[in-house]
């Protein structure tokens, strides 16, 4: 904790409600978490591809984690609070209680996650109608949106639709809690629900969707009043949401952002003199921000809207105030990792050397691929072996939610180098993808240099290295780690008002730590990577219209 030379210094509350944790920072003026917090959420899976989630018990950590990171703090000197989470769907009822999404009337389990994808036929069925707002999620909506949900809950669970009061995505039910008023933020409402920032509501969608119940009301149920990211909400925190969080009461509170944009704004909009970067003295346009955790999203801006097919966007204002956003995605990534790495029979072995060598099961892979390369480059490893990642479909730039994953190259070998070949020949797959999402963008019209990491995998140096080797772009990762719980800071403190505008918090809040750049000796093998990885698509899809003919 600062000293009390620093009494005058100006803090900001950020907190990140992911998938499988609520985290909090103590973030300063400049970008320095000085304080963190951390606590687990619960995830049921009743059934396959249906997660939920229950918002009073994220509710519940958001309180406990700030009131952790702020303890022993001046209140004075905590001027804004700024939310982000997961674009996962909240359920309440007339009494503002929460209400079940599940077939079970367990009323607790109020959240379908953003990676359910319970509603595969009403988003096939939403995609048929090829309406116009579909232009603005790449031409086709995914089932991780919302309208499907809702789709899916009015078709499935006619009683809860019949008792809702509202429909919240899970950053602006956050922001709610801590005010009492029910605005959306445009980051939420742009991205996943087909609202845009200069028509707002198309009725015309709804009606022929199914859901014209949401135009009668004037979409009282899914929000009617909209703010831009960093604009201060009602008042600022209520009494009771103030002693729930351990905070004052009436500081300003933010509209919030997804969690993916949270991040975005905490490493995009960084000063990049002095790193011999392509992007210096270049616009933000040519950078893209790349947020991987469970998932991954691909966030690049432009000043006037670019339509990428199979990716989403361009949404306005909905990141950085002023430009157009396009955003790319993979539906499971560090998930895709842990589930290949703990369902192979070497990982108990794995696992016990990694907690006698007193390391990650990750730093010990990358170590022991070090140990197996040989006068080889380690990426080199994996000649014959060649993954396609879509384990949990294609987000982008494909939009195919029934591809499935495919490993080529397998033997009868069990142990722990085969273990860490499986786990090199994942990572590189997903970097395979991202190159695959970032020439989706330059064919239609961004101009990219430069990737921008943050989250969860960007500590892992393979991760970072791969990226750069098979997209040939430098990567530049952030001083704070915690990037997306910066990017919520910034939104406490631009509703503050000690920043005039959110490009200007986050020149001063974002900070670069290291440039990784990618070895140019590398291109031709992974260019050959790229051609095969691209070949089992083909063939993935050849097979299936055999089985299917």
């Amino acid at each position: 904790m600062p000293g009390e030379k620093q009494s005058a210094v100006k803090y900001y509350v950020g907190v990140d409600v992911g998938s499988a944790s609520v985290r909090a920072a103590l973030v300063d003026g400049f970008g320095a978490v000085v304080a963190h917090a951390e606590q687990p959420i619960q995830v049921w899976e009743p059934r396959p591809d249906h997660y939920e989630q229950s918002s009073a018990d994220i509710w519940a950590a958001c309180c406990s984690v700030t009131k952790e990171v702020v303890r022993g703090v001046d209140a004075s000197q905590i001027r804004g609070l700024g939310f982000d989470g997961t674009c996962s769907l909240v359920v309440v009822d007339k009494q503002l209680q929460p209400l079940a999404v599940n077939c079970e009337g367990q009323n607790h389990r109020n959240v379908i996650m953003w990676m359910d994808h319970r509603a595969a036929s009403q988003v096939q069925r939403i995609n048929a109608t090829q309406h116009r707002a579909l232009n603005y999620v790449g031409g086709a909506m995914s089932v991780e949106m919302q309208p499907p949900k809702l789709l899916w809950i009015k078709e499935n669970l006619p009683e809860s639709w019949e008792k809702v009061g509202y429909f919240f995505d899970l950053p602006d039910f956050l922001s709610w809690k801590a005010t009492g008023v029910t605005a959306r933020s445009l980051c939420t409402v742009v991205c996943k629900w087909t609202y845009t920032s200069d028509r707002g509501w198309d009725d015309s969608f709804w009606r022929m969707i199914g859901l014209e119940d949401l135009v009668k009301d004037k979409y009282e149920k899914i929000g009617n009043h909209v703010l831009s990211p960093g604009e201060a909400v009602g008042k600022g925190l209520t009494p009771e949401a103030a002693k729930d969080l351990g905070l004052p009461e009436g500081i300003a509170v933010a509209a919030s952002l997804i969690d993916a944009h949270a991040g975005g704004l905490g490493v995009i909009g960084a000063d990049v003199k002095g790193h011999d970067l392509p992007c210096e003295n270049q616009p933000i346009t040519s950078r893209v921000a790349m947020i991987c955790g469970t998932s991954s999203c691909h966030m690049g801006v432009s000043e006037t809207p670019i339509f990428v097919p199979g990716v989403w966007g361009p949404y306005f204002s909905a990141m950085v105030p002023g430009l157009w956003l396009n955003e790319g995605g993979q539906s499971a990534t560090g998930k895709l990792i842990d589930h290949v790495v703990r369902g192979h029979v070497a990982f108990p072995e794995l696992e016990a050397k990694a907690a006698a060598s007193a390391h990650s099961i990750y730093t010990y892979l990358n170590s022991h691929l070090d140990l197996i390369k040989k006068s080889l480059p380690v990426g080199f490893l994996t000649v014959d072996l060649h993954v396609w990642p879509d384990f949990h479909g294609n987000r982008s730039p494909l939009t195919d939610l029934t591809l499935k994953g495919m490993v080529v190259g397998l033997t009868l070998s069990r142990g722990l180098d085969e273990l860490a070949l499986i786990y090199l020949a994942t990572i590189q797959a997903i970097a395979l993808g991202t190159r695959h999402i970032l020439e989706a963008m330059q064919a239609a019209g961004h101009d990219i240099t430069t990737l921008f990491l943050c989250g969860g995998l960007s500590k892992n140096p393979l991760f970072v290295q791969m990226h750069a080797d098979i997209t040939g772009k430098p990567v530049v990762l952030s001083k704070e780690v915690e990037s997306v719980l910066v990017g919520a800071a910034i939104l406490g403190a631009c509703a503050s008002g000690d920043f005039a505008s959110i490009q200007e918090a986050m020149a001063k809040m974002g900070k670069i730590g290291r440039v990784v750049q990618p070895n140019r000796e590398h291109k031709r093998f992974y260019d050959k990577k790229y051609e095969v990885f691209l070949k089992l698509v083909e063939h993935q899809r050849e097979y299936r219209s055999i089985m299917n003919s």
